[in-house]
């Protein structure tokens, strides 16, 4: 008797082990960009969804800067108890492999969830008469050094550009912005002459015809864009890039705490009216966990190895 007594008392302790209990409390999501960026907007649309099925509020939290290397130390500083998970993009693969020496890599997460797409556009401005990719081509070769904003190694933007200029044969300069929209005015004024540009920021300006889209980074055409040829139409097929969103956890964080979250993230992506939402955002639901997302995950950095090994030893 005394035997199951003590067994008993130990199940609580056992299962709260496994996350059994989770959640208890309200949820962090570390957003390492600012508030009103695509990664912070999607989230923020899955934040009440997937509350209302955990029974717990899911608070977002932005912890920009740092080339959005902040937000995933401030994780790591965090319990690894399911109470603080991060927002995940392309620059978690990415920015390890720029940066050995940055204190944490893909090993001190556990991934969870991939949960969208997006792609990139090649936009100049209208006033530059310029409205094909072979257009820009041409013009890039005859005047080395076109100006092209700058924001960070480790984003898709900057993998898709890297990528692309070394095929097509050309060379851009990079004129350095802190991120966010700050270089729209610049482009449109053509201080600056191209800009691969998340397709949410530059949308409007694309259909307003202020900007001319060249081409889609993706791996097809977007519905909101569908004039628009991806790279691998026009001939550039390896410069290919999508960035994605997706939640990942600190490594040992209880197994219960993902064998909630994942079905509860996937129930919310598959709400009509929420894809909706993000279709406009220019960005479509990708869902992957497990296996299919660990496989993802290796081919982004593997991605992430070539990239670095192309960039100049002086970055």
């Amino acid at each position: 008797m005394l035997g199951a007594a003590l067994l008993a008392a130990g199940l609580p302790r056992a299962a709260r082990a496994q996350g059994g209990d989770w959640p208890a409390r309200p949820v962090q999501v570390v957003v390492s960009y600012a508030t009103g960026g695509l990664v912070d907007v999607v989230v923020r649309l899955l934040a009440e969804p997937v509350g209302q099925a955990l029974g717990q509020p899911v608070v977002v939290l932005n912890r920009p800067g740092g080339n959005t290397n902040i937000g995933p130390a401030s994780v790591l500083q965090a319990p690894a108890d399911g109470y603080t998970l991060l927002a995940s993009s392309t620059a978690t693969v990415f920015n390890p492999v720029l940066d050995r020496k940055l204190g944490w890599g893909r090993d001190s997460f556990q991934p969870v969830a991939r949960l969208a797409q997006a792609t990139n556009l090649i936009v100049v401005p209208a006033s530059s008469g310029i409205r094909t990719l072979a257009e820009f081509v041409a013009r890039a070769r005859a005047r080395p050094g076109m100006t092209t904003p700058f924001t960070g190694y480790g984003s898709s933007q900057a993998v898709s550009r890297e990528n692309f200029t070394r095929l097509a044969g050309i060379r851009l300069l990079d004129v350095p912005y802190k991120g966010g929209v700050g270089f729209i005015p610049d482009l449109l004024s053509g201080q600056l002459a191209v800009s691969f540009s998340p397709l949410n920021v530059v949308l409007r300006l694309v259909q307003d015809g202020q900007l001319v889209a060249l081409a889609n980074t993706g791996e097809r055409r977007s519905t909101l864009l569908p004039e628009v040829p991806t790279l691998a139409e026009a001939g550039f097929g390896e410069a290919t890039s999508v960035s994605w969103i997706g939640i990942h956890a600190p490594a040992g964080v209880p197994a219960g705490v993902p064998a909630r979250l994942v079905p509860a993230l996937h129930k919310a992506l598959q709400d009509a009216r929420l894809q909706s939402r993000l279709i406009a955002l220019g960005t479509e639901p990708a869902f992957l966990e497990g296996a299919a997302f660990l496989r993802f995950l290796d081919q982004e950095t593997a991605r992430a190895e070539r990239y670095v090994a192309s960039l100049p030893a002086t970055r």
